[in-house]
């Protein structure tokens, strides 16, 4: 099987939820991969924090995203899910980044129905299109995609502009027009994550756990109790790391060295195992002789 076919096996078999942790480069995508992960996430807000070091407010290129896309699609081997924004534009933008994100390997592209450009669904300030305008998009991105495997996720943001039920509605309207899963962001209470897969639940649902976000943190085997399909860890990772990086540069600004910290990093050995390095020297020993 294909990745896609994988994917849409995953989604499909069962009522276990889907744990999909959140990479904004490929050497996290290959640690969530050999951590046993079935999925990963690439996310739009940790892509922005990392290359630009600038907030989740739609500051990204096309371009620029594709190509990280690319990358952590030929790390690993396990389906990744993409944060594809407002499909960069209109339909016809929308239609260009569902080809491209399929043939980088994506199994399944996450769209929303913000404008361009658009924030973070836990930030202030967010506008949304009408909801014809993304149910247009919706369907373009069913006709463009190759593989019928290959997943369109529809994500709606009404829940801070219009309500919970509006997000809902859209929900709905997002299925009839071909969504195979949808994404109802930032639910307030716990009641309303419940209510989500009870009104949506003959389709996939996606339940998004930011810490410190507007949703409650619900552990993932409530989640699957409620009904929800994928759970996205997306910046909890790049968030700890950033913990620890700050904590390191503390560490040696005191210090004055790094040899405090040598049980706290991975080994040069370690390293060059997950980099392949190994892989590049037999490459060099069979083409560079």
């Amino acid at each position: 099987m294909n990745r896609n076919q994988v994917f849409h096996q995953l989604l499909h078999s069962g009522d276990d939820i889907l744990v999909a942790p959140g990479a904004a480069n490929a050497i996290t995508a290959r640690l969530i991969e050999e951590a046993g992960f079935p999925v990963t996430y690439i996310t739009g807000a940790g892509l922005s924090n990392s290359m630009l070091g600038l907030a989740d407010v739609g500051l990204l290129s096309f371009k620029e995203v594709l190509d990280q896309v690319k990358y952590i699609c030929d790390a690993i081997e396990i389906p990744v899910i993409a944060d594809g924004d407002t499909g960069f534009g209109n339909a016809v933008n929308t239609i260009r980044t569902v080809k491209e994100f399929e043939k980088a390997g994506v199994s399944a592209i996450q769209l929303e129905d913000q404008f361009t450009p658009k924030k973070c669904g836990h930030f202030e300030g967010k506008q949304i299109v009408p909801v014809s305008e993304m149910v247009n998009k919706i369907k373009a991105a069913v006709d463009a995609r190759q593989d019928q495997h290959f997943k369109i996720i529809a994500r709606t943001d009404a829940r801070a502009i219009e309500g919970f039920d509006s997000a809902i509605e859209r929900a709905e309207q997002f299925i009839e027009a071909g969504a195979d899963i949808t994404f109802v962001e930032a639910p307030q209470s716990v009641a309303e994550m419940q209510t989500i897969p009870e009104r949506l639940g003959s389709t996939p649902q996606v339940a998004n756990m930011v810490e410190h976000g507007k949703t409650p943190l619900v552990v993932n085997d409530e989640l699957e109790k409620m009904g929800f399909k994928l759970v996205l860890y997306a910046n909890f990772l790049q968030r700890r790391a950033i913990r620890a990086m700050q904590e390191a540069l503390e560490g040696l600004k005191n210090e004055n060295t790094t040899s405090a910290f040598m049980d706290e990093i991975i080994s040069m050995k370690e390293r060059n195992r997950l980099t392949r390095l190994d892989e590049i020297k037999k490459l060099e020993e069979q083409f560079m002789k």
